[in-house]
């Protein structure tokens, strides 16, 4: 999932696509309510909340939202649990068995076909140029993988023991039994029943009273991302907030090969800001950041 907008003719999943789409079909007196399939995710966590807080907050808007997850890790039901009501089919593959955290050393490799990799660092904490260097891991970045890994997992599990009003213990509890029995997950109420994605339809269309013989009328994401905000009236404010996504690795200037989205280049993203500061339309900016890092020199300027 990016967090940049998407062109229309990309195929990726968008963040501010996602959210905005959210708190557009709140408003939107067109719709009833939200069927979120949740696919095996590979975005990071800090994107997982995000959605997560706009399901919460489309929720407030008193329409529902439906979850079916038929593959679902620990990401995918921390999404999941967020919806008022979750289904799976009898044969969907459930893997919440707690959080790992890996890497591998070749350090061994090099020393047998004698190769010396010369990688300078600053700090112990500086775990960048290990992979090469070194055989095992070394204390300083297990105790920082351990605390990452800890933190995330302390979140995870306090925020379902919340939204399924049981205890944390009884939450690690069954992460530490292994379930991955569909009938012991609906047994448990982790979630609400067990159903295929067409028997999910038509629990909807009886919701909404729609006949049997009729299609359930839905709009998909990608059409909806295409309705503006402005015919629901959330635009038209005086004083504005400029949001600047930042993704991608940093660079000082724009090589001869790359892309106009690839990563973020110091000097386009310096004219923006500057931009920005300029306007009188403006009154704040928030800088949003994705990025694995970069260019010392680049970030500095």
């Amino acid at each position: 999932i990016s967090d940049q907008l998407q062109s229309r003719f990309s195929s990726g999943l968008s963040l501010p696509q996602i959210c905005e789409n959210f708190m557009k079909a709140a408003y939107d007196p067109r719709i009833s309510g939200v069927y979120l399939h949740i696919e095996p995710l590979g975005c990071g966590w800090g994107k997982v909340e995000e959605i997560r807080r706009h399901i919460l907050d489309f929720r407030k808007s008193g329409k529902f939202i439906v979850g079916y997850a038929p593959a679902c890790g620990e990401k995918e039901y921390y999404i999941g649990c967020a919806c008022q009501e979750l289904y799976a089919p009898p044969s969907a593959y459930f893997a919440l068995y707690g959080l790992t955290v890996q890497a591998s050393f070749l350090g061994g490799v090099f020393e047998k076909v004698g190769i010396e990799p010369q990688v300078q660092r600053i700090g112990k904490y500086k775990s960048a140029g290990d992979q090469l260097m070194r055989k095992s891991i070394s204390d300083e970045n297990r105790e920082m993988l351990t605390a990452l890994l800890d933190n995330i997992y302390g979140n995870w599990l306090e925020k379902v023991a919340l939204t399924k009003g049981k205890k944390k213990e009884d939450i690690e509890q069954f992460v530490n039994d292994g379930v991955y029995q569909v009938e012991r997950l609906k047994e448990e109420s982790w979630i609400t029943d067990i159903k295929y994605d067409d028997e999910v339809m038509s629990m909807l269309k009886e919701r909404l009273g729609i006949p049997k013989d009729k299609n359930l009328p839905e709009v998909d994401y990608r059409k909806y991302s295409k309705v503006r905000r402005w015919t629901l009236g959330l635009t038209g404010y005086k004083d504005q907030i400029a949001v600047i996504r930042a993704s991608g690795s940093i660079s000082r200037t724009r090589g001869p090969f790359s892309s106009p989205s690839s990563g973020i280049i110091a000097e386009k993203l310096i004219e923006k800001i500057r931009s920005v500061r300029e306007s009188k339309r403006y009154k704040a900016v928030v800088l949003r950041i994705d990025s694995p890092g970069g260019d010392a020199l680049a970030s500095d300027l």
